[in-house]
This record gives structure tokens, C-alpha cells and sequence, in this order.
């Protein structure tokens, strides 16, 4: 098995990890995204969703799951740490200022900040929902109760938007990045992996930035 650790520890293996993980947990946005939809139905449709998730027959498959999300988060920030650190090792002088690339992006060049400020989101915002909901809620509190609470704390609010349109700015970059890594940005559909990515950024960022602004800018009306 020396190979196999050979060719992940390979800065080739790097860049095809954290591509898959990454197109993986795009997907994943795209689901979570679909199911906070149901906030809009109300109450009822909400906490319907959230309970066949979770008190349902669906409850042992959910459980697999969410193993295997945390798993892809995790490798996903451990490889990105890891290029990270190598990319700065591999700079002979990087510790002096050099003009930037133009053919690079803003987004591009803060992936790492973006990255960095996103996680520390996602433990704030694990712990606000999914931890509260599963073993710190009052009994008779549903999940459309915690999250309507929460949104309407202004401070968690803004701290949400900001969170969510750098999530935004990092998949800009991330989404066409991942088919280079693998090889599959090929020329001939190039600007369509280009164009379909900053799509995707501006959904998911403006998707998930309508909840706070619903709650608690029109009161969830």
C-alpha cells in the first residue's frame, strides 16, 4: 500500500483530493440549500422536512450520511491546509512583496482566507442549530423556532450574510478549479465551466443570504 500513500501525499494526489472533496460538498450545498427552501412553506412544511430526516425510518441512512459529509469537510480542510503550506514552502522568497499574477483573481488569491473564515462559521453555525436542535433544545422547540430566534439576533444575522457571501466568493474560484485539477477543463467547454461556476457562487450565496434578510429584515412575512 506504499503506493497508494506515495501518490496521496503527491502534490498531483493533493490537487484530486481536494477537488473530489470539494465538487462533493457542492453537491451537498445544492441539497441543504433545496431543503432550507421549506423555511418559505412555513412552520409545518419545515419541521416536517426536519423530522423525516431525523425521527424517521430515514434516521440510520441520515446518521451514514452526515459520517460521510463530516468526513468530506474534513479531508477537504486538511488537503487545503496542506497545499496551502506547500504552496508558501515552494516560494523561494515569500516573504517579499511581489505584484500579483494577472492572470489570477482576487478570489483565487484569498481562497485560503475565505476558506479559513467559512470554517470557523460552520462550527458556530453547527453548534447553533444542529447541536441545539439534537441536545440543547426546550422540549416543544422545533427546528423552524430555533432557526426563526436565530435569525432574528441581528449580530448572528450579519455574521451569517458576510459568512455566506464569502462562501460565495470561495466557490467562484473552487468550482472551475476542481475540473482543472482533474483534467477536465478542456478548452472546448472552458468558459462553459467558467460560466456555469459563477452561477452557481451567486445561487448559493444569494440562497442562503435570503433566509437572515427573510427573518429578520421582513420579519418572515
Amino acid at each position: 500500500m506504499g503506493w497508494v500513500t506515495r501518490a496521496i501525499s503527491s502534490s498531483l494526489g493533493k490537487k484530486y483530493i481536494m477537488a473530489l472533496s470539494g465538487l462533493f460538498l457542492v453537491i451537498y450545498l445544492v441539497i441543504h440549500l433545496f431543503g432550507n427552501t421549506f423555511l418559505y412553506a412555513g412552520k409545518d412544511a419545515f419541521n416536517l422536512y426536519v423530522e423525516t430526516l431525523t425521527e424517521s425510518s430515514l434516521k440510520p441512512v441520515i446518521r451514514v450520511i452526515e459520517v460521510v459529509l463530516l468526513l468530506g469537510f474534513l479531508i477537504h480542510i486538511y488537503d487545503g491546509i496542506r497545499l496551502t503550506i506547500g504552496n508558501w514552502s515552494a516560494r523561494p522568497n515569500r516573504y517579499a512583496v511581489k505584484p500579483a499574477n494577472p492572470q489570477s483573481t482576487a478570489a483565487s488569491r484569498t481562497m485560503w482566507l475565505t476558506a479559513s473564515i467559512v470554517f470557523f462559521f460552520l462550527v458556530v453555525h453547527l453548534q447553533q442549530f444542529w447541536y441545539t436542535y439534537h441536545y440543547g433544545r426546550i422540549p416543544g422547540v422545533t427546528m423552524y423556532d430555533i432557526v426563526v430566534g436565530t435569525f432574528r439576533d441581528p449580530l448572528y444575522s450579519l455574521i451569517y450574510l458576510i459568512s455566506v457571501l464569502l462562501l460565495g466568493f470561495h466557490l467562484y474560484h473552487g468550482f472551475q478549479s476542481s475540473f482543472q485539477s482533474l483534467g477536465l477543463n478542456h478548452p472546448k467547454y472552458r468558459s462553459l465551466i467558467v460560466i456555469f461556476g459563477r452561477i452557481y457562487a451567486v445561487v448559493i450565496a444569494v440562497g442562503f443570504a435570503s433566509f437572515p434578510i427573510y427573518f429578520y429584515l421582513m420579519g418572515g412575512k
